[in-house]
């Protein structure tokens, strides 16, 4: 007799690998068992028919700063996986700073990880860090299974995760290199920024310009070429750094990039409250139109949210003195899909971008599509329904959103971690990095 399993989903949009279509998904302990037709007899416990409503995979959001241990007042687990599993993301990796200790040793790791256990709704893996002084630790770090090292050129806003000099930045991407390894640099030129002149969003804007984006990305597609280091470029904001990033991937360097909702979606226009304050900058309407041509050609290949929250204290003044982080791990999908079909783009797209590319990027097991073998991360989503952004129905610990008010399109309407309904409890689990 054949074993019965234990959930059946049905829907007539179900966003598998090869496309948009009717299927009916099962699942047995915790795992995709099978994929089959929409109508077809498969005996399972318990069954759920979503009609038209679209069936996705969680998503995987790689890049998270969940600040605890040691700034939870900012951020903790237990809220940003709460937000997360609303979002419809079922996996996330935490960035190592703006926590205390940050994780930049095996020591700090280990700390993450206990403050992290029975806490999180969703699944969590973690980054490490490379800065001055921890050479040593990366290789350990990576056998502990950290999916890879952020280290940034500029300050980083935070004294106790400093940047690299050039050579120490150099020997940080032969070290990685040597071990397969991947380098995340967040891409500023220190040269090419100052302090903002004043405290209005065009003074801040200016301060931060494309060209400091732009030479810092050329220089990570140098050291990628010469070391063969794994490289990414977070939040990509400058469209001007599109070229260089084209050339060098036709030419097989190593190097992979990323944006965020807030550039897809926002413009300076928008930029009223420090509350769109972030590093790089959003900026002008051509700016955001050109990003959205290299997403849809591929020179960026991932969405995330770089979801980084503070406390409302420092969140308050202007944009010269305000905290720069934008929180959207709960709005990233509907932000995204609804910018995404009013040009055009399809669900699987956007499944491509924020759960598919992401999971591969970082080599996060079992993640990033609706396959057999895979985790039972699944996603009901209203596609066509809209609402209006309330922040008081955020779960992060401080819901301060730059998209107060305005009405987005997509709903999730549940969320399933390894077949088991996410967000009410602690079922997330600690990733380790897929070996390659």
């Amino acid at each position: 007799m054949s074993r019965v399993d234990d959930l059946l989903i049905r829907s007539r949009r179900a966003v598998l690998p090869d496309g948009e279509r009717p299927a009916a998904v099962a699942v047995r302990d915790g795992r995709i068992t099978a994929i089959a037709d929409h109508s077809a007899a498969v005996p399972a416990a318990a069954s759920v028919d979503l009609g038209d409503v679209a069936l996705l995979p969680g998503l995987v959001d790689t890049h998270v700063h969940i600040n605890e241990p040691g700034r939870t007042r900012w951020e903790g687990f237990a809220t940003a996986t709460r937000a997360a599993a609303a979002g419809g993301v079922t996996a996330l990796i935490d960035m190592p700073l703006n926590s205390l200790p940050p994780t930049t040793g095996p020591d700090a790791l280990a700390v993450k990880r206990e403050a992290a256990e029975g806490a999180c709704a969703v699944d969590v893996g973690f980054w490490g860090g490379a800065v001055p002084g921890n050479a040593a630790s990366l290789r350990p770090l990576y056998d502990l299974g950290v999916f890879g090292f952020k280290c940034f050129m500029s300050d980083s806003g935070v004294p106790e995760f400093p940047p690299l000099s050039g050579e120490q930045m150099r020997a940080a991407f032969a070290a990685i290199a040597s071990f397969g390894g991947l380098v995340i640099v967040h891409a500023e030129d220190p040269a090419a920024l100052s302090p903002p002149a004043g405290g209005r969003y065009p003074e801040f804007l200016a301060s931060r310009p494309p060209s400091a984006e732009r030479r810092a990305v050329q220089r990570v597609v140098r050291l990628a070429e010469e070391t063969g280091a794994r490289a990414h470029i977070p939040h990509l904001s400058a469209a001007d750094c599109l070229d260089v990033l084209a050339e060098a991937q036709a030419g097989g360097v190593p190097v992979t990039a990323e944006t965020c909702p807030h550039y897809l979606a926002l413009t300076a226009r928008d930029a009223r409250t420090p509350a769109f304050k972030c590093c790089p900058p959003i900026r002008d309407d051509a700016n955001r139109e050109s990003l959205w041509q290299g997403l849809a050609g591929g020179v960026i290949s991932c969405v995330v949210t770089d979801h980084s929250p503070c406390t409302p204290e420092l969140k308050r003044g202007d944009f010269a003195t305000a905290w720069g982080g934008i929180s959207s791990l709960q709005l990233g999908l509907p932000v995204v899909w609804t910018a995404a079909r009013e040009r055009g783009h399809g669900l699987h797209e956007v499944v491509r971008w924020m759960s598919e590319a992401p999971a591969a990027l970082a080599g996060v097991p079992r993640k990033g599509g609706i396959a057999v073998g895979n985790d039972a991360d699944l996603v009901a989503f209203a596609a066509d329904e809209t609402f209006t952004v309330d922040p008081a129905a955020l779960h992060h610990r401080h819901p301060i959103t730059p998209y107060a008010g305005r009405t987005l399109t997509g709903v999730v309407r549940a969320t399933w971690l390894r077949g088991t309904p996410a967000g009410d409890g602690a079922g997330g689990r600690l990733l380790g990095r897929e070996a390659r």
